[in-house]
């Protein structure tokens, strides 16, 4: 008896240190999850007991405006649309017929399309059937007015374009990707994808077995930021009727690309920004190459040819190395490292003076400058001039240009970029260089926002800069009189304007290919005015275009576009 007794108290004895020890062991996990792994558990556990429901914010929007009344035009916007869907189980049978047609006939459906929705609508027992998206309400109301049940419309939100193609290479588009699903592409779009889409909410509380709110769990709500508005400095009026011109240059001239850019020299406000080949970003998917979506104002650098030579005299005005009327005498040809450099058509102008080497564009006249410089010198200058480097313009995209041949040693590299060959620009470089030389050698930093709203009420405006000092105040009136001799008395007279003095220079510059360069050239010209108080500075180019030489393309396209913005701004006549 003793002997069983015992035997049952040591059993009892186990189990209870067995349960004891399993005990501690729930109680230590139960210390782990709810105490020292609390927020973690927490959390995961909202995928099970609780719902979050993402709230979108409003993406911003980007306005033109009119300078002179001061209105402001939307570019860019949030637009409802709707989806046009059918629910064939409620569809009487007798009725598909009849609404085939009439639906169709709203829709402008072809043969192929309207058979498409005929058996749509005939399937019986199918819940769901899509039939178009992105309706207008027009649509929507008149589709509704025939009154059949089973037809649905659900509102959506979509990027909306008012102006369709109007600078559609700077706003970009806003497209889905496969990747990160909506976002800016390209343009405005696309550098301010960040600012313009705003900051998600979310919404989260306790939810039923079936999915159901519980209304006395309590709920927590992250409102989302909607995205900030973008108030362009481009004028809208301006846009239109230079963009226009531009258009009508490059069909005329068979052009393969055109760029035009106008800027305030005093501020480096861009007024105009186009670029062509253009698309519509409202149907951003239906183009040939997608090189269209490309601002070439910015991403595609070239060679500019004679345009540069103003870039160059100004450096050696600054250094006092030459005068307006410090003379030179034409040897016709220059032998460099074994290259032999003739002027355009192989001219030779005998004795001239600086100003006569820009007005008849001498070729081997830019180089005695540019020997005179240094090619120490004359690097510094340019990069001081922002060649080589990006402009910080807030647009995507963004190319910084070519002057690393200048680091080289031969003498060939300095002398051919004397005159735009061998190095490569923008337009927007051209236009801030320009911009400098109007504005007695300050250089403005080129911006094209001009107000940033955000959706607490609170507005940046941004704050014009001045980059660097190019050359002096005395270097750019020389310069400047010397490029109003260019047009009225060389080859830009193309883009002479009756009351005004005008400052400007005339660029062919040959493409270079894989082989050597091309027979095919660019057409630029580049120029500000009024030449003795500049307010806009003014870039035209052409990209191949069926005409031999850019006095009579680019240039007459930049005497309409300025007289425009001239009469357009009310700049009253100088030159009477």
């Amino acid at each position: 008896m003793f002997r069983e007794n015992k035997y049952n108290d040591n059993q009892i004895t186990i189990v209870s240190l067995v349960f004891l020890l399993f005990a501690i062991v729930i109680m230590v996990k139960l210390f782990y999850l709810q105490v020292l792994n609390h927020d973690y558990y927490s959390t995961l556990s909202l995928s099970t007991h609780e719902i979050q429901q993402k709230l979108y914010p409003v993406r911003g929007q980007i306005l033109l405006e009119d300078s002179r009344s001061g209105d402001e035009y939307p570019a860019a916007v949030m637009k409802e649309y709707h989806v046009i869907y059918a629910v064939p189980k409620e569809i009487l049978k007798e009725n598909v017929e009849e609404m085939t047609e009439k639906i169709s006939a709203i829709l402008n459906f072809n043969e192929e399309e309207k058979e498409n929705l005929r058996l749509k609508l005939s399937k019986e027992d199918d819940p769901y059937e899509p039939i178009v998206k992105k309706q207008e309400p027009v649509i929507v109301d008149q589709i509704k007015s025939l009154g059949y049940e089973g037809i649905y419309f659900l509102g959506e939100s979509y990027r909306y374009y008012p102006e369709g193609d109007l600078g559609s290479n700077l706003l970009g588009f806003y497209g889905l990707d496969e990747d990160v699903g909506w976002s800016g592409k390209y343009g405005l779009e696309g550098y301010w994808e960040k600012e313009l889409a705003g900051k998600g909410g979310f919404l989260s509380g306790e939810k039923t077995a079936k999915g159901g709110w519980i209304a006395l769990a309590g709920r927590d709500i992250l409102e989302p930021e909607n995205g900030v508005d973008l108030l362009l400095t481009i004028d809208r009026t301006l846009q239109y009727k230079a963009c226009e011109l531009l258009r009508k240059g490059f069909e005329e001239y068979e052009a393969k690309s055109a760029s035009l850019v106008m800027m305030n020299p005093k501020t480096g406000a861009i007024l105009v920004m186009c670029s062509l080949p253009d698309f519509d970003p409202n149907n951003y998917s239906k183009v040939d190459d997608i090189a269209v979506y490309n601002n070439n104002n910015i991403f595609t650098p070239y060679e500019p040819g004679s345009v540069f030579k103003p870039v160059t005299m100004s450096i050696a005005l600054d250094l006092d190395l030459v005068k307006p009327n410090s003379s030179f005498t034409d040897p016709c040809e220059r032998k460099i490292d074994d290259f032999t450099i003739h002027n355009a058509k192989n001219k030779c102008y005998g004795t001239q003076t600086m100003t006569g080497v820009l007005e008849n564009s001498i070729n081997t006249g830019m180089i005695w400058v540019e020997e005179k410089i240094g090619p120490k010198r004359f690097l510094n200058y340019l990069e001081k001039f922002g060649f080589g480097k990006k402009t910080g313009i807030a647009l995507n995209s963004e190319v910084a240009g070519d002057i690393s041949s200048l680091e080289k040693k031969a003498d060939i590299y300095g002398a051919v970029a004397s005159f735009g060959q061998g190095i490569t620009v923008t337009p927007l470089q051209l236009a801030t260089a320009y911009s400098s030389l109007a504005n007695l050698g300050q250089m403005p930093k080129p911006y094209i926002i001009k107000e940033i709203r955000y959706p607490d009420g609170r507005v940046e405006k941004t704050e014009e800069q001045i980059i660097d000092n190019t050359i002096s105040s005395r270097a750019s009136k020389l310069i400047t009189g010397m490029l109003v001799s260019v047009i009225e008395n060389g080859q830009g007279i193309n883009a002479e304007l009756d009351g005004y003095y005008i400052a400007g220079k005339t660029g062919t510059a040959q493409i270079a290919g894989p082989g050597g360069y091309t027979e095919e050239t660019n057409h630029t010209f580049a120029g500000f005015a009024p030449a003795d108080d500049p307010e806009i500075v003014l870039i035209v180019k052409y990209e191949a275009p069926q005409r031999n030489w850019s006095s009579t393309t680019a240039a007459p396209t930049f005497r309409d576009v300025m007289k425009f913005a001239l009469d357009y701004y009310g700049i009253p006549n100088t030159n009477k």
